[in-house]
């Protein structure tokens, strides 16, 4: 069932914030695809924050794609010099947040798109959470963070007000499992 890539070629690099290669590919009922575009990315973070007093970290900060500024889980890329995704997802909240410490758990794995991105989502569930220092996001971050209860945090998310679907379904399973 997998596809045969007869050629493939970059057509744009940008690393980690767009890489694109061109494949011309075969599937297995012989039907050529030419072209069909795959876009690398470095995998990504997420994680659903839980603090010691049971309330949900999340973060709000504009979003150039969409032009408004957005609800999200506190997110970020697996850096290169991070020992595996766990050490990207702890480091993250940390600086956008100034949360720590507490007791993580791999919550689920996702893809953004499995049929064009390279890259998979590992989102981690940190509970017990506590404030450690004051945030220090990257020059080009602007976060707020922001607490909310359980019940307001179903609220957000019935009326979708978390727009990030890659943030939305770990919250949805959360409040699925965990409540």
């Amino acid at each position: 069932m997998k596809w045969k890539t007869k050629t493939s070629k970059y057509i744009f690099k940008d690393p980690p914030w767009l890489t694109i290669r061109s494949e011309k590919v075969e599937l297995p009922s012989g039907v050529h695809i030419d072209p069909y575009y795959v876009y690398e990315y470095p995998n990504w973070v997420s994680i659903v924050g839980i603090t010691k007093e049971g309330e949900v970290l999340l973060v709000e900060q504009y979003r150039h794609g969409l032009g408004e500024v957005s609800l999200e889980l506190c997110a970020g890329i697996c850096d290169d010099t991070d020992e595996n995704p766990l050490a990207s997802a702890k480091r993250e909240l940390l600086e956008e947040t100034g949360y720590g410490n507490g007791n993580w758990e791999e919550w689920t794995v996702l893809s953004a798109n499995p049929g064009t991105h390279t890259n998979l989502v590992y989102c981690f569930l940190a509970t017990e959470l506590e404030k450690v220092q004051e945030p220090k996001p990257e020059e080009t971050e602007d976060i707020i963070v922001k607490l909310c209860s359980l019940k307001e945090l179903e609220t957000i998310l019935i009326e979708d007000k978390i727009k990030q679907s890659l943030h939305a379904a770990p919250l949805w399973k959360y409040l699925q499992l965990k409540t």
